[in-house]
C-alpha cells in the first residue's frame, strides 16, 4: 500500500520562508527522499497527543509536524527548534 503525501498551506509558507540551505534540505527530505523511508524509521519520530495522529520529527534544527491518517500523511508545519 502505497503512502498519499499532502502539504498543509502553512507548511509550504513556513517552507518559502526558511532561509536557502535550510529550505535546500527540508525540500530534499520532504519531496524526494520521503517518500522511500518507512514511517517509523523517521528522525526523532513522537507522538504529539495521546491522539495517535499527530506526530513530529526533526531535521537537522527545525521539527517538522505530520497528520497520519491511514495511509495519507499531511505535512503541516516546519519550524525551527527553539533555544531552551
Amino acid at each position: 500500500m502505497s503512502i498519499e503525501v499532502r502539504y498543509a498551506r502553512s507548511f509550504l509558507r513556513d517552507l518559502k520562508n526558511l532561509e536557502s540551505a535550510a529550505y535546500q534540505r527540508i525540500y530534499e527530505f520532504v519531496f524526494k527522499e520521503f517518500k522511500e523511508i518507512e514511517l517509523q524509521n523517521l528522525p526523532e519520530l513522537h507522538r504529539l497527543s495521546s491522539n495517535a495522529i499527530f506526530y513530529r520529527f526533526t531535521i537537522d534544527n527545525y521539527i517538522i509536524a505530520i497528520e497520519v491518517t491511514g495511509h495519507i500523511v499531511k505535512f503541516l508545519r516546519v519550524l525551527p527548534k527553539p533555544n531552551i
